[in-house]
């Protein structure tokens, strides 16, 4: 390794220390004058001369001597520049110094897109309708034509994990296919649809070698405030990237179609999503999935569009929920959906999820020999906690539920007659989207 030069003077050290800048020029000359009447070194001493040759030969004198101040002032201007261009080196730097070639650090932006890219695909949904969620390009919505949406790869076995509203409208009779961001273009399958969880998988027909799945992360630890990565293609834009931060947790938020009771305890970030990001992945600083973009809040259309872009409030579902929905759908191609087998209202926010006095159909509100009734809830109890997280709506009891697996154990808290209690309820399921 080759020894690292003297470091140049530090202009703002020198004013701290009452010095001006620059430093004084070294010293190669004494100063001209000895103060002690002897002639200044360099200076000719001269022999007594008549009268008449003493004031040329003074004058003779004077003009050397002022040669050899102004030569050893000059000098030492000289020699000062020279040493401070030897410490500090030249400020020009030519094209031989330019580096070849730029790379970027592990863990920037650039870094995790360029690695993530390549498995992350633009999804064609065509039917005889159009997307109904933020999965379309845009163009074309209301006019048969379908759209696009995102996906990424789930396995090495050519599985595509999406949104069900991305391929909803083709799922039935109609085609889908996905392109990578290479451009090659393969046809898919639906494998599988969770209309509840907005959660579908696709599977390549002709699946090609060398896939490389999407890592996944841990969406119960990821934090307010940490960077986030969203890549899809808003607007048939493929292969676009954003970033932000995850700005809240465990959101209420219904996903795809409302119409349909679709709910998650989304992750909300300020990355841009926009109409045709939904499927696509939510990155974290290492690249490893933390959910799928489905949502998006919107102030409404501008400009004559059908569609209103990013305000910077987008939703994703839970990559841990999503994977469990993913696995269960490969394996039976059915959705599996944990239950508490009791009816709550999906309206009423603030006080909690209350118990409806009457299910759907004429149906008892609470399931006899559920989950619930075993635990000793009743028509009428409003439920305020699961598993000590406030519950502040139905839709809200909803995605904490189905945060979970069928046979989980979970606590409820809820009131009755203005009395609170907590009580162990271990979830039954439900196989399948309900009409």
């Amino acid at each position: 390794m080759a020894q690292a030069a003297a470091p140049a003077p530090d202009p703002a050290a020198a004013h701290q220390q009452g010095a001006g800048w620059p430093p004084p020029a070294p010293s190669v000359l004494p100063p001209y004058g000895g103060g002690d009447g002897a002639p200044a070194w360099g200076a000719p001493v001269h022999p007594a001369e008549p009268p008449r040759r003493r004031r040329s030969g003074g004058l003779i004198a004077a003009v050397l001597v002022a040669a050899l101040v102004a030569g050893g002032v000059g000098g030492g201007l000289g020699y000062w520049a020279a040493e401070r261009n030897d410490r500090v080196g030249s400020t020009t730097v030519s094209a031989a110094d330019t580096p070849k070639d730029l790379k970027r650090a592990p863990g920037t932006v650039s870094a995790v897109a360029a690695k993530a890219l390549p498995s992350v695909v633009t999804i064609e949904a065509k039917s005889g309708g159009a997307d109904p969620g933020i999965g379309g390009s845009g163009e074309g919505q209301g006019q048969g034509e379908g759209g696009t949406g995102t996906g990424f790869v789930y396995d090495q076995q050519g599985h595509i994990l999406t949104n069900n509203h991305v391929v909803d409208s083709a799922a039935e009779g109609g085609t889908v296919s996905v392109t990578f961001s290479n451009g090659k273009k393969y046809d898919a399958e639906v494998v599988g649809r969770a209309q509840g969880y907005d959660v579908a998988v696709l599977k390549l027909k002709d699946a090609p070698s060398g896939l490389a799945p999407l890592p996944l992360g841990d969406s119960e630890k990821v934090a307010v405030g940490d960077s986030t990565i969203a890549i899809g293609a808003p607007f048939g834009l493929s292969n676009t990237v954003t970033t932000g931060i995850i700005s809240a947790k465990n959101r209420p938020v219904a996903s795809g179609d409302a119409n349909k009771s679709s709910y998650m305890s989304a992750i909300q970030t300020d990355a841009s999503i926009n109409p045709g990001n939904s499927g696509g992945p939510l990155l974290d600083e290492r690249g490893a999935v933390i959910g799928i973009n489905s949502a998006i809040q919107s102030t409404g259309g501008s400009f004559g569009q059908s569609q209103a872009g990013s305000i910077g409030l987008g939703f994703a579902i839970p990559i841990n929920q999503a994977k469990n929905v993913a696995d269960q759908l490969i394996k039976t191609g059915k959705p599996v959906y944990p239950v508490i087998g009791a009816t709550v209202g999906m309206t009423e926010q603030g006080a909690g999820a209350t118990i409806a006095s009457q299910g759907s159909g004429g149906t008892p509100a609470v399931t006899p020999d559920g989950p619930a009734a075993k635990a000793g809830l009743k028509a009428g109890d409003v439920i305020t906690e699961f598993n000590g997280k406030p519950v502040d709506s139905g839709p809200t009891l909803i995605g904490e539920i189905w945060n979970h697996k069928p046979g989980d154990k979970v606590e409820l808290t809820y009131e009755r007659d203005g009395k609170a209690k907590t009580v162990t309820v271990t979830l039954g399921e439900r196989t399948g989207d309900s009409t």
